[in-house]
């Protein structure tokens, strides 16, 4: 009777939706240009999991990912997420733009938007 209560709830379990292929092309490890000067780069890693139900993981700027969602519309593939500084939240939101994120972040705490790109880190 175990045996069949236990194989009736694993049949009832709902079995997770694949994430589709599109979505792979988000996640991994990123250089992050945050250069407001040409002249004076300034790059932070930035590392992220898209999960079977479009959840986005990972970290930014060396802060945990939270609340992350990723998204395919109107032909771009973008991410939104929210990261703190320990202070207050930074908005963060980027499109994959032939090959490369193209995003900006936002704290409303700090008074700025900041507008960045980012390219796929090389394989070391």
């Amino acid at each position: 009777m175990i045996a069949w209560l236990a194989a009736v709830a694993m049949q009832a379990a709902p079995v997770p939706a694949a994430l589709p292929a599109q979505y792979l092309e988000l996640n991994g490890a990123w250089v992050v240009d945050l250069s407001v000067d040409p002249a004076k780069p300034y790059t932070q890693p930035m590392v992220l999991t898209i999960n079977a139900d479009r959840t986005v993981s990972g970290e930014f700027y060396n802060s945990k990912i939270d609340s992350g969602r990723a998204a395919r519309n109107q032909g771009r593939l973008c991410v939104s997420f929210r990261t703190s500084d320990g202070i207050g939240p930074y908005y963060h939101a980027a499109c994959l733009v032939d090959g490369v994120m193209v995003g900006q972040s936002w704290a409303e705490h700090r008074k700025f938007v900041l507008p960045w790109s980012a390219k796929r880190k090389a394989a070391e």
